[in-house]
């Protein structure tokens, strides 16, 4: 895969982003704590220069006490190669937090039980972050001021001032050992192996961030082993340490936007503060008179999304050097002119960027296209800068399916989001079907109509208008997926295959390959029963990223005059009110969980096969799947989140089977939340395109398939001339590609 956009999940890029920001803050550091004071002084008359940034900055102070990270097989503490940004930004990066289940666990100081999260390093900064914002409120309340953290922490590089301590630094290195230990989960996985070191221990963080949320900084103080006193345990001064990342966050802000200095200061810990009172005045900021008392995390704060990007070739961020498009398609980005050489003349060449240029270009033409959407919100959502986890805590979209969009992820002992169907069916025994998409504040789904939809639904407004949901509500995010099977089965099936006059069937068994994300949001299909009264439903998620513990799963839901009932196969049901009255006869939706690859799947023959944002270049297992489809030749239809994905796809069905597929059409029940892509400015909505399979001809039928998509513009021979300035032509949209 070239592209790895809408299909990774984001906290992983995240991750990367934090994990290339600590070790370039390590290394700069390290070459400036060991400098003459000379070069310090450069450095602050440097930041003295920089334009004032009219946001508040704050200085936090995060203490960890209980979460400890556990290296697994393939994994050991100390410096090395380790995971790091090769691991999370390489030419193989991993597209799942389960990917790195082997390497990093985390576990429980406080009880000594080892969490099974899926999740790398940074992901305990986060929890770190959200624990120590908790203790902040609770000292505040208790002692009237922030009590001063815990302040373990390994040697840290000395502005001028402390020549004791700077010696220190210049005699040693270990620190940037020790943080690149902690920056990298562990080394490569080797065979075999597994660390039985004791759990390592983050015992602080320091963050920087501006009063919105955005990171600008961070810094990991490593205690070491758990039960050890650890390198620099004890009451040690973390003014030098915490003066360094302040002078690195305004030379190189890590979130976004150019090297500035904050126009206040205010720091999360009474005995900093005091430390900070003769430093911080050295690069003309003014420091707040008190330290942060009743300041947040308030309940409306929550860390930006990050809008950090990276060569498409090297992977460097652009906090260490300039981005700039390609200035011919304008979709892919690059450091320089090097790197745009070196893709444009790749091996083979159906993978450099002189063959996708062209194709890229065209597909960008979609942008706006996919951009046009009836919501009042549309124009947020659909920025290049948009910032998810800021629209979801504003609306108090924290809970309940919502988590499954954000990158906040539990820690170790907080409960699991539900998973299969007995958790799915303990959200319904309250008594609302729609619970798992409630907020914190009003219901978001309004009852169900009292009449059947009189006609077919072709895009968001008429089913927003039907179902007496306000332009402004959320709700097309998660209603995606049902809406999208809808649309297959009323519109493009009967335009596709009329002779299988689906409409007028009374069920239909349909198989949801590869399902992934689309199962954690189960409940969201039950809007199929209001959309479709005349029909029971079977829908069979199938695919070997579903839970092992939901295998073989099997329940029903039923819509019933005034209520809904949920019986699980042991035969228990749960009556539920759905808050309307319905006329007719009483339709099921059995949902069945297979967790296994499509071609190992036994049973009878569906009617539909359907997957969202399928991805077919980046598992091996649909080289398998696909031909089994090609063998019971049934409607199958896909989504993808980019125009390139469904070229890439048809390419991998025809190495796969000697098929095809349809030409894309935009999906007008398309996700509204533009994906985040790193490496790229392409458009990626979840759920963007629908196509269908087109099956090789059986021997002796004498039929053709369907034409493939349209034939693109041919490749040019030589690499556009990069800009002066940033882009040197006006480009339409943005696209993405992957490498099979």
């Amino acid at each position: 895969m070239e592209f790895v956009s809408g299909y990774r999940d984001e906290f992983l890029d995240f991750a990367a982003l934090l994990f290339g920001w600590f070790r370039k803050f390590v290394a700069e550091r390290g070459a400036v704590g060991t400098s003459p004071e000379g070069r310090w002084r450069q450095l602050e008359a440097q930041i003295r220069r920089l334009p004032q940034d009219p946001a508040l900055w704050v200085l936090h102070v995060l203490p960890n006490r209980s979460v400890g990270i556990s290296l697994g097989q393939g994994a050991e503490p100390g410096p090395g190669p380790g995971l790091g940004a090769a691991r999370l930004l390489g030419d193989e990066p991993p597209l799942h937090l389960r990917d790195l289940s082997p390497y990093v666990s985390f576990v429980s100081l406080e009880e000594g039980e080892e969490g099974e999260e899926e999740e790398e390093e940074e992901e305990e900064e986060e929890n770190g972050e959200e624990e120590g914002a908790g203790t902040k409120k609770v000292e505040t309340e208790e002692n009237g001021e922030l009590a001063p953290s815990s302040r373990e922490s390994p040697q840290e590089a000395t502005p001028p001032g402390e020549p004791e301590e700077a010696k220190q630094e210049a005699g040693g290195g270990e620190d940037g050992q020790e943080d690149r230990a902690e920056d990298e989960p562990g080394p490569e996985r080797r065979k075999g192996r597994r660390s039985d070191a004791a759990p390592l221990h983050l015992s602080c963080l320091l963050l920087v961030t501006d009063e919105h949320g955005t990171i600008l900084g961070i810094d990991l103080l490593m205690e070491g082993a758990q039960g050890s006193t650890g390198r620099g345990s004890g009451a040690e001064n973390l003014a030098p340490r915490a003066y360094a990342l302040l002078c690195h966050s305004m030379v190189c802000p890590m979130g976004s936007g150019d090297p500035r200095k904050p126009r206040q200061l205010t720091v999360g810990d009474a005995q900093l503060h005091r430390e900070l009172e003769n430093l911080v005045p050295r690069l003309g900021v003014k420091l707040a008179k008190t330290p942060m008392r009743t300041w947040g995390p308030r309940p409306g704060f929550t860390f930006a999304s990050l809008r950090a990007r990276t060569c498409h070739v090297c992977h460097r961020h652009s906090f260490e050097v300039k981005l700039t498009p390609c200035p011919q398609c304008g979709a892919v980005l690059y450091c320089g002119e090097a790197c745009l050489r070196a893709d444009w003349k790749r091996c083979p060449d159906d993978v450099s960027h002189r063959f996708w240029c062209p194709r890229l270009a065209a597909f960008m033409e979609r942008a706006g296209e996919l951009a046009t959407l009836p919501f009042t919100y549309t124009s947020e959502v659909t920025s290049e800068t948009f910032n998810k986890e800021a629209f979801l805590a504003s609306r108090g979209l924290t809970r309940g399916y919502w988590t499954q969009l954000s990158m906040l992820i539990p820690g170790p002992g907080a409960p699991r989001h539900p998973r299969g169907s007995t958790p799915s069916l303990s959200l319904l025994l309250h008594g609302d079907p729609y619970q798992p998409f409630q907020g914190d504040g009003p219901a978001l789904m309004p009852p169900v109509p009292p009449d059947s939809p009189r006609g077919l639904f072709g895009s968001w407004q008429d089913y927003y208008t039907w179902r007496g949901l306000s332009l402004d509500s959320p709700m097309a995010v998660l209603l995606t997926y049902p809406l999208t099977v809808y649309y297959v089965i009323t519109h493009l099936v009967p335009q596709s295959f009329p002779e299988l006059n689906i409409q007028n069937k009374q069920s239909l068994k349909i198989h949801v390959v590869e399902a992934g994300k689309e199962f954690d949001l189960v409940m969201v299909f039950w809007e199929l029963l209001v959309l479709l009264p005349h029909m029971a439903l079977e829908l069979q998620f199938v695919g070997d990223g579903l839970p092992p513990e939901s295998d073989q799963q099997h329940f029903t839901l039923q819509r019933d005059g005034p209520e809904v009932s949920v019986r699980p196969c042991s035969g228990v049901s749960a009556r539920l009110s759905s808050g309307t009255k319905e006329k007719g006869v009483r339709r099921d939706l059995q949902i069945k969980v297979s967790a296994r690859p499509y071609h190992l799947l036994q049973g009878p023959k569906p009617d539909l096969v359907i997957g969202f944002n399928s991805g077919f270049g980046l598992k091996d297992t649909w080289l398998s799947s696909l031909p089994r489809l090609q063998s019971l030749r049934v409607p199958a239809f896909f989504t993808e989140s980019s125009e390139y994905g469904c070229v890439m796809d048809d390419q991998t069905m025809a190495v796969a089977t000697g098929g095809g597929t349809s030409p894309p059409q935009p999906n007008p029940f398309r996700s509204p939340f533009r994906l985040r892509a790193a490496d790229n400015c392409m458009p990626w909505y979840c759920n963007a395109f629908i196509f269908h399979l087109v099956y090789k001809p059986s021997q002796g039928s004498g039929a053709r398939p369907a034409p493939g998509p349209v034939t693109p513009a041919p490749t040019p021979t030589a690499p556009p001339a990069p800009a002066r300035r940033r882009r040197g032509e006006k480009k339409p949209g943005r696209g993405s590609r992957r490498r099979r």
